[in-house]
């Protein structure tokens, strides 16, 4: 009779691609999951209270803030984060710019020059919750 809301997305779940010819200039919504192998130059949101899924893919790049509840970046991306769930950092990473998260994973190979800012939800750092990152690769 009732639905129960489920809680997360499949694992892999892409509902929206953009290809690697792909550039959008522009803010964007989603919700979902988007996956990214183009260009985009903008502020992207996931719609609020909506399960989202952004993962950059090793040829992508964002340039502009990215506002989602799930992000995994394995391309480059130049703009503050902000995930209230988690942020994964792969191998192939390169971030430039602060990252909000409750939740994060760093492969080895990934790169941040920015912060890692703790927080129990995404945009309200907690005191003291700042750690300054440099531009040094994780390594094995």
């Amino acid at each position: 009779m009732f639905k129960s809301k489920p809680t997360q997305l499949a694992a892999g779940q892409v509902d929206t691609m953009i290809g690697p010819q792909v550039v959008i200039r522009g803010d964007l919504q989603f919700s979902g999951g988007l996956y990214i192998e183009g260009r985009i130059v903008g502020k992207i949101v996931a719609e609020p209270g909506q399960l989202a899924v952004l993962t950059l893919a090793e040829n992508g790049s964002i340039e502009g803030e990215v506002h989602a509840p799930v992000v995994v970046i394995n391309g480059e991306l130049t703009g503050d984060v902000y995930a209230a769930e988690r942020v994964e950092l792969a191998a192939k990473a390169r971030v430039l710019g602060n990252v909000h998260y409750k939740v994060v994973e760093m492969i080895a190979g990934s790169m941040l020059t920015g912060r890692l800012i703790h927080s129990d939800t995404a945009g309200a750092p907690r005191a003291g919750a700042e750690a300054p990152v440099t531009a040094h690769a994780l390594v094995d």
